[in-house]
């Protein structure tokens, strides 16, 4: 009996070869069964889903989704540099430009940037850095055109935006791509020169991120323009909102779906969406009015027109470029999204770890600088470590650009990821700036960054929907190896053609997904013991994380197969699911980046602690985002159970940062150095007097002079040798000789910075702005300023007329209905108002 099942099993191990090892037979009786299946499973694509999958290209994440990232290649890519002529771009006119950026006036006073700089932005060609020098732009490179924008949006938001949007997805790129030779040469040298003023509009009122649904249409027909008649055109009518740019535009960028009911095109009457350059002077065009997104002073508003005619030229390609838009757009989008908001919110991170750091070291509360204390720590490490990884991560991926890719998926790993921990950065600098970062006005340097962050949240796709359907949405069938091809099978008409591609996909995909279910397996067993994981050179700091993403890598792939074969297309609805894969395959590039910059940085032993709580940080956020995906793929306890086993045989065991690692980074940023200016390098640091970041970094630079100066004055008040209070000490140590006359000078000095440091700006009761000069910074109430708000809230009337010879007097008249609020001069600030730091 047992010899009898013995042949059985042997005969069907056999049958079973045959059948594989035959592609005929094999694709008769499996693949081919198979493929209904898999076609049964397949949700279905829209042709714009379908578009926005096959644009851009696959780069390092490809590697990543493949289970073994090859770090060779990665590390082998050059360091990124910027050329002799946009080092000095940076410096010259960027730095210029910066310095003639007050966003207080820009956004409070203003609202739009004052002429001058718009001359100068156009003047000196902003608009013209991706404009190649044969249309007289600089043809900057991705990694330029990413530094001007950070350095920019270090010190305005609005300045920010007006140069980020002609750079980025707009004509001028659009152009470059798909233009006619004629298109090209009539626009881009007036783009360049700043002759014409680009938008680009896209976003409807019923169609946000669902911008393939846009009602936005054209009708395809015959008109009179310029005095000719039976000229072939489009009369198109649109609503748009949201556009940047368009209430200053003099050519508008616009998206809409064509149609050719009269067939004059040819045989078909949905053309598809098709873009248009219109000048906005043209009749009919409704364009001008803004919105006002958080109080930013950048240019934005609504526009539209109804019939609006068009000639079939002003279409980008001319008529080959009908029905092409979509797909124009999605390529574009794969470059201007991996650049512009991930530069501005690297830009806002660094000013956040700039400020945070000295405030915290300047800032004295309870006789301790706050940064010494460790709730102030975790922030501040956490924004110092955010911003190391996400200036690793805009410049490795801005390179890959420079390389002459176009990466759709990780362009939406940055976009989402850097705006998110730019996010935090300024929630966390925000918490440790307190009262200082809440009062706005022209003192405060954080306030308005803070206001329009949502905006980067926002744009571009919004990062719900980034995070939740594009990047492992798009990531699973961009960069897996086989999915696409099988997603191409399904979809062939030709059933021998399918047949044989599918057959072919089928087999690579089961040995690749048996290959690293095994590896997810034995990485986690045995990774930290596998020299082929990890570089040759690899310092023995980094070796061992560089063994973990090999390592998760794996169980990536493996997972994201099972969740497919067990999810199907219903996958596409698990958006949660699909988020948390989604988070993985970010940590492992951002890990994957954060590694390369070190390198590249030549391996500087003072980053160390960024580097340890950047990839510790990382990785347990891969970790936890496992688990939760192990916690709710629906099946069998069994079956979650065998999956856990692949991915933590031997449990969670991956850590995040340690508070000593955390102390080990807020200590780095509050001291001047090295380590601090290669975090926060490239941003706009202000040296003019009136500056308030001037005088922080001036008073941490005095606060650590003098350090061993207060040390001694604190060891006199000790031993009661000095019994003073307040500003009488220094002199009282002076005259003790407990100090020396220079330190008493330089402790004078410090007194007077720090009180520049922590003072907030205060105005008028009506809020409205001083006349030129009369503004006051302060560190707390004036008595004139309490006795104004109580006399508000008596109802009575307020007569602010200050004289030279009773100025901050208040004139309360009682009874009177109307208010008076002419005022010649801001209340003063008397020495007993304002916050002295007393060293005890």
């Amino acid at each position: 009996m047992l010899a009898f099942l013995f042949y059985v099993i042997l005969f069907v191990i056999v049958i079973a070869g045959l059948i594989l090892a035959v592609p005929l037979l094999r694709r008769y009786l499996v693949t081919n069964q198979i493929l209904k299946i898999f076609r049964k499973m397949l949700p279905q694509i829209s042709q714009t889903e379908q578009e926005a999958l096959d644009a851009g290209t696959v780069w390092w994440e490809g590697d990543l989704f493949s289970g073994k990232p090859d770090w060779k290649k990665l590390l082998a890519y050059p360091k990124p540099q910027l050329t002799a002529e946009e080092q000095a771009f940076l410096e010259g006119p960027v730095e210029q430009l910066c310095a003639m950026l007050d966003e207080w006036k820009i956004t409070h006073e203003l609202k739009d940037l004052p002429p001058e700089v718009w001359q100068f932005i156009k003047e000196n060609g902003f608009f013209g850095l991706i404009i190649p020098k044969q249309y007289g732009g600089y043809g900057f490179s991705a990694l330029a055109h990413s530094e001007v924008v950070m350095k920019i949006g270090s010190r305005s938001g609005t300045a920010a935006v007006t140069v980020m949007v002609p750079n980025s997805l707009g004509p001028a790129e659009l152009l470059l791509h798909y233009g006619t030779e004629m298109q090209k040469e009539h626009y881009l040298p007036r783009l360049a020169k700043g002759l014409e003023v680009p938008c680009f509009a896209l976003t409807s009122p019923e169609a946000g991120s669902d911008a393939g649904a846009m009602p936005d249409f054209g009708i395809v027909c015959r008109g009179e323009y310029q005095g000719k008649t039976d000229v072939l055109g489009m009369r198109v009518t649109w609503e748009k909102r949201y556009i940047t740019l368009g209430p200053v535009a003099t050519i508008l960028g616009l998206a809409f779906k064509l149609y050719d009911p009269d067939r004059l095109l040819g045989k078909e009457e949905d053309l598809g969406i098709t873009l248009a350059l219109i000048p906005t002077n043209t009749p009919g065009v409704n364009i001008g009015r803004r919105h006002y997104p958080l109080n930013g002073a950048f240019q934005n508003g609504p526009n539209s027109g109804k019939e609006v005619f068009v000639p079939m030229d002003w279409i980008i390609g001319g008529q080959e470029g009908v029905g092409q838009g979509w797909r124009m757009l999605m390529n574009c989008l794969s470059v201007g999204r991996a650049i512009s908001l991930p530069a501005t919110s690297v830009g806002a991170a660094k000013l956040a770890a700039r400020t945070s750091g000295a405030y915290s070291r300047v800032r004295i509360q309870f006789k301790t600088p706050i940064g010494y204390f460790e709730g102030v720590e975790e922030a501040l490490g956490r924004i110092g470590g955010n911003t190391y990884m996400m200036d690793a991560a805009r410049v490795m991926t801005a390179a890959a650009v420079d390389l002459g890719e176009k990466p759709s998926v990780a362009s939406a790993i940055v976009k989402y990821h850097l705006t998110e921990r730019g996010r935090q950065a300024i929630n966390d600098a925000m918490d440790i700036h307190g009262g200082k970062g809440i009062c706005i006005g022209p003192r405060n340097y954080l306030g308005r960054t803070y206001q329009q962050i949502p905006v980067s949240i926002t744009v571009e796709g919004a990062n719900i929907l980034t995070r939740n359907m594009i990047i492992f949405g798009q990531g699973a069938l961009r960069c897996h190896p086989y999915l696409l091809k099988e997603v191409n099978a399904a979809h062939d008409k030709n059933p021998d053609s399918a047949s044989m591609a599918f057959d072919e996909a089928l087999i690579g995909h089961a040995k690749f997904t048996l290959r690293n279910t095994a590896n997810s397996l034995v990485y986690a067993l045995f990774g930290n013991h596998i020299k082929d994981n990890a570089p040759e050179n690899a310092t023995p700091e980094t070796a061992t994380y560089y063994r973990q993403l090999a390592r998760f890598s794996a169980s990536f792939a493996c997972i994201a197969d099972i969740g497919l074969m067990r999810l199907g297309g219903s996958l596409k609805r698990k958006e949660r699911l699909s988020a948390r894969l989604g988070d993985i395959l970010s940590m492992l590039y951002l890990c994957s980046a954060t590694l390369k910059r070190f390198e590249d940085d030549g391996r500087p032993d003072s980053d160390l602690p960024l580097l340890h709580w950047c990839m510790q940080d990382a990785i347990y956020r891969m970790q936890q985002a496992f688990d939760e995906f192990l916690a709710n793929i629906p099946g069998h306890f069994t079956f979650v159970g065998l999956l856990r086993i692949l991915v933590f045989p031997l449990g969670k065991r991956c850590k995040p940062p340690v508070d000593a690692l955390t102390h080990e980074v807020a200590r780095l940023m509050m001291v001047p150095g090295a380590v601090r200016d290669r975090l926060t390098a490239g941003i706009h640091v202000p040296t003019a007097e009136h500056e308030p970041m001037a005088d922080l970094e001036q008073a941490l630079r005095c606060v650590i002079e003098c350090g061993a100066i207060e040390a001694k004055l604190r060891e006199a008040v000790k031993l009661r040798k000095i019994t003073d209070h307040g500003d009488g000490q220094i002199a009282q140590a002076l005259q003790l000789n407990v100090i020396t006359a220079e330190e008493a000078s330089l402790l004078e000095k410090l007194k007077d910075l720090r009180s520049k440091v922590i003072k907030v700006d205060d105005f008028r009761p009506d809020l409205e702005s001083e006349a030129p000069g009369r503004h006051n910074a302060v560190t707390g109430n004036s008595n004139t300023a309490m006795s104004a708000r109580g006399a508000i809230n008596a109802n009575y009337t307020i007569s602010n007329d200050v004289t030279d010879e009773a100025d901050g007097a208040n004139i309360v008249s009682a009874g009177n209905s109307t208010k008076s609020t002419s005022r010649k001069k801001s209340n003063p600030v008397t020495e007993e108002s304002k916050t002295i730091e007393t060293i005890k």
